[in-house]
């Protein structure tokens, strides 16, 4: 019995641990499913971490492969750009020695060309030597003989015979040594004028410019006369609002379809032009309105004169120049002289002077800067006293420039002396420049004056039948009755011309003066 209820009391312990134990391993077998599908799913969000990683770290890795050949590109392109300078600036250099060795060797040329000259110069003095030697031995005994002769006949004295006989022979070798000099002076001005010919015409050629006469017109054209109304404006307050801001007159008369700009400075000239024809075409003319457009037109006409000067500069590649060096030079694309643009003139200029400085063995870069500046005075002398080469030097001078450009700048009119070899060349190119045909125009009334007075002085010698001023006033042909005047007479008579046509006369360039002599004999057969 006791047995039976102890088999009853210990079957729901039993129980109660197996069921325990069993719980546990429920829970052992859950928490490992559960432990599996986290690590699963934890593998799984680490494989697509891992996945974005690569991703991003492949597109990282394509991004700087594109920087990479963006910056090669760019550093190539910057390679060639400065290849392609330095290569200019190898081909310029080449050229510059190409032109010095064509000048060395013109120079050679030239050397060997005066070493025979003078070889042969040598070769006569040798010769004249000889003669002379033989002449004095001739001569020792023509004096002795002359010598014993005068003690014979006269009762001079020794000393004073000596004495006589010295004078005689001293007179003799002075008249020798006159006629000598004399003919290498001659020599010596032949070859230079063949090489100063030579030189020129050379530059001439090497720069062909296009002629630069201009006409300039200060004339603003407008739609009809009712305009002018509106430009003078009410009781005349738009006309002189205008004047007062640019410093100029408007002439406004009967002429229909225009209106004149009148003023002594171009560039005040210009603005004055381009701000009314921005006012005919905008209408809206009064006082605040000239005011506004007047101060807009001067700050464009600046920023336009600063560009002229950059292209000139770069033109003649003329470098290390002030802005407002540069301004001067733009400035001088509105003045003229003598109908022609000063600063093409300028730019011609350099060239010239840089052409001959390369054909003398000079330094072509300091005459080509020379000519460019040598007229910059004309752009200020309107506002500054005196000639516009001083004011031009004047003005450099606070620029640092060279001595030898201020120099060129100061007396290539010749107002001062020069002190080195680029002046007289600054000095030829302006006077080729200028004188060329076509470069310069005058009025019809001047150019009549001085073809009238060229006649006029011709006229006045005696023995002058005609003279007729012909090729544009560049040659006077001087017709003389044979009967009064021999051929002596005649050269001289022509060089009297070209003296007073020098004395008495302005022009450019030179005149040639051709006097004609010549016997008719006229007969009749009947």
């Amino acid at each position: 019995m006791y047995t039976l209820l102890s088999q009853v009391s210990i079957q729901p312990w039993l129980a109660t641990i197996f069921g325990f134990a069993l719980g546990l391993c429920l829970a052992y077998v859950i928490y490992v499913v559960i432990s599996r599908a986290r690590a699963k799913a934890f593998q799984q969000d680490l494989d697509r971490q891992i996945e974005a990683a690569k991703r991003e770290a492949e597109n990282i890795i394509k991004s700087a492969q594109i920087d990479a050949a963006s910056e090669a590109i760019k550093k190539k392109e910057q390679f060639t750009t400065e290849a392609n300078q330095i290569r200019a600036e190898l081909h310029e250099t080449e050229m510059r020695l190409a032109k010095r060795e064509d000048s060395f060797e013109r120079q050679a040329e030239l050397l060997q060309q005066q070493g025979k000259t003078l070889r042969q110069q040598e070769q006569e003095v040798s010769r004249r030597v000889r003669n002379t030697e033989l002449k004095e031995k001739q001569l020792s005994v023509l004096i002795a003989q002359q010598k014993n002769q005068l003690l014979k006949i006269t009762a001079m004295g020794v000393d004073e015979a000596k004495e006589l006989l010295l004078k005689r022979l001293e007179d003799e070798c002075e008249h020798e040594m006159s006629a000598l000099i004399q003919r290498k002076v001659e020599e010596a001005t032949e070859i230079s004028d063949e090489k100063s010919r030579e030189i020129i015409s050379t530059s001439i050629q090497r720069y062909a410019a296009e002629q630069t006469c201009e006409v300039t017109v200060s004339t603003v054209d407008i739609p009809n006369d009712d305009m002018k109304g509106r430009i003078i404006g009410r009781e005349g307050r738009n006309i002189r609002a205008f004047e007062k801001a640019t410093g100029v007159d408007v002439i406004v008369d009967d002429t229909p379809g225009m209106i004149v700009v009148s003023g002594f400075n171009p560039v005040r000239r210009e603005v004055a032009r381009l701000s009314m024809e921005r006012l005919i075409q905008d209408g809206r003319i009064h006082p605040s309105r000239i005011e506004e457009l007047v101060s807009q037109t001067k700050s464009d006409v600046n920023n336009k004169l600063l560009q002229l000067g950059k292209d000139a500069a770069v033109e003649t590649n003329v470098r290390g120049l002030s802005n407002k060096v540069i301004s001067l030079i733009g400035a001088l694309s509105f003045r003229t002289s003598y109908g022609q643009n000063v600063l093409r003139h300028s730019v011609e200029v350099a060239f010239l002077s840089q052409v001959m400085a390369d054909e003398l063995g000079l330094d072509g870069s300091i005459a080509r800067r020379a000519g460019l500046l040598h007229d910059i005075g004309k752009a200020i002398d309107h506002d500054i006293e005196g000639n516009h080469p001083t004011i031009g030097a004047n003005y450099l001078k606070r620029f640092s420039e060279s001595p030898i450009v201020l120099n060129a700048v100061a007396g290539h009119h010749g107002d001062i002396l020069a002190d080195n070899p680029y002046t007289p060349l600054v000095s030829a190119a302006d006077a080729i420049s200028a004188s060329r045909p076509g470069a310069r125009r005058e009025t019809l009334e001047r150019y009549i004056k001085r073809l009238e007075k060229l006649e006029e002085i011709a006229g006045g010698f005696k023995g002058v039948e005609n003279a007729y001023a012909i090729q544009a006033g560049r040659e006077i042909r001087v017709i003389v009755s044979a009967d009064e005047v021999d051929d002596d007479a005649a050269m001289k008579i022509a060089r009297d011309i070209a003296s007073k046509v020098e004395a008495e006369m302005t022009y450019p360039g030179e005149i040639q003066v051709t006097l004609l002599r010549e016997v008719r004999c006229i007969e009749y057969a009947r």
